[in-house]
């Protein structure tokens, strides 16, 4: 087996861990931009920090998932204001928009020409300006990955802007800066990041690495995530989840995803739902669906087997694989996530969608090949 594994640069991870911010970002430039949602609740603490520093400071907000033109607007904001390194803060689409800007603001053109799927596909020309990724949401594990979900509302899709070069230069994991998240963001999240670790350890790019990093995560995520909906100040599982977030996003970038996430970019990018939530709705579809194509098409795969192991680490009462796709629905069930009909999406629409996921990168780490009829019940079943 030949494998590889690359993540962030440096990684500081722990309670307390977002007072080494000011100190790197000094390293890395004279002016920061920095990258939030649009309620940066940790921002404050930060911009005190980098002045105290010496490092100056322009903030630039995103309105929600990040799209072509939030990329162009950030990187006309940092020329504008002299910005030499890129700071996001938030969640996981900030964290994409931060990414993709800094990957701009040092390569030339526009970011259609880098883009997959709807642009060009360009490999970068040079590595991105300095990025520091600060996450306070455990579920994206952007932190750790090389790509940029964008949303392109002309297109009607998701695409990213993906390179090597895109990984952070620091990734720094403060559970005590997801302590405010509100338990429905915290729920769909959670369920990304569980949907993140389940679909790189059953992938056909899976590895001894990233299996690793999966089982621990998986194990994290199953005795923590019920608990941090339930009470979001519980200090130890948001450390929990943190963990498993950041486990996902290293497992993610080198074993790659499956039908989950590769429905999701489609869903999400024609309809008003937020991404968590659109993988918690389809993961217990999608494994269901995976397990009996396995079962009736490729019995030895060691999907199987992995998907046995997955269950027990979510649920030691687990007794088989089968038991995986009722667990995770009554998790969701749980953690009060809608099904994909709350979000407008009809029986209509099934066959476009399916049509764009056949075609989505993701699809390609997923077990075994899915027929047109699997992917549409799969999207059935989650209405």
């Amino acid at each position: 087996m030949t494998w590889e594994f690359a993540t962030a640069g440096r990684i500081v991870f722990g309670p307390g861990a977002a007072s080494q911010i000011a100190p790197a970002a000094r390293t890395m430039g004279k002016r920061a931009l920095l990258v939030t949602g649009r309620k940066p609740r940790q921002a404050a603490r930060i911009v005190a920090d980098l002045h105290g520093a010496g490092v100056g400071c322009s903030p630039f907000a995103t309105e929600g998932e990040p799209t072509l033109d939030t990329v162009r607007a950030g990187v006309e904001t940092a020329r504008r204001e002299g910005c030499d390194h890129v700071i996001a803060c938030g969640g996981g689409s900030a964290i994409d928009a931060g990414k993709a800007i800094a990957a701009m603001l040092a390569n030339p053109g526009d970011v259609l020409d880098y883009l997959e799927v709807i642009g060009r596909g360009q490999p970068l020309q040079a590595p991105p300006a300095p990025f520091i990724a600060v996450p306070t949401t455990a579920g994206a594990g952007s932190e750790a990955t090389r790509n940029a979900v964008l949303q392109s509302p002309e297109h009607g899709v998701k695409a990213s802007l993906r390179s090597p070069l895109m990984l952070p230069r620091l990734a720094v994991v403060d559970p005590e800066l997801t302590l405010s998240v509100p338990p429905e963001v915290t729920a769909a999240t959670g369920l990304d990041a569980l949907s993140q670790l389940l679909e790189p350890f059953v992938s056909v790019r899976a590895n001894p690495m990233t299996d690793m990093l999966c089982r621990e995560g998986l194990r994290r995520a199953g005795r923590s995530l019920r608990r941090v909906f339930e009470d979001g100040s519980n200090l130890e599982a948001r450390t929990e989840m943190a963990m498993a977030s950041l486990l996902s996003g290293m497992a993610l970038a080198n074993a790659g995803l499956g039908a989950v996430h590769g429905f999701a970019a489609p869903v999400g990018g024609a309809f008003p739902a937020p991404h968590g939530a659109i993988c918690a709705a389809l993961l217990a579809p999608v494994t269901g669906i995976n397990l009996r194509a396995l079962r009736e098409r490729e019995p030895g795969h060691p999907a199987l087997d992995k998907y046995a192991e997955a269950a027990r680490l979510l649920d030691p009462d687990a007794r088989s694989a089968e038991d995986l796709p009722a667990w995770l629905d009554q998790l969701r069930i749980d953690l009060k996530i809608p099904r994909l009909s709350e979000y407008g999406i009809q029986p209509a629409d099934i066959p476009a969608l399916c049509e764009k996921a056949a075609r989505a990168s993701s699809m390609n780490g997923n077990p075994i090949s899915l027929t047109n009829s699997e992917l549409a019940e799969i999207l059935h079943s989650a209405l």
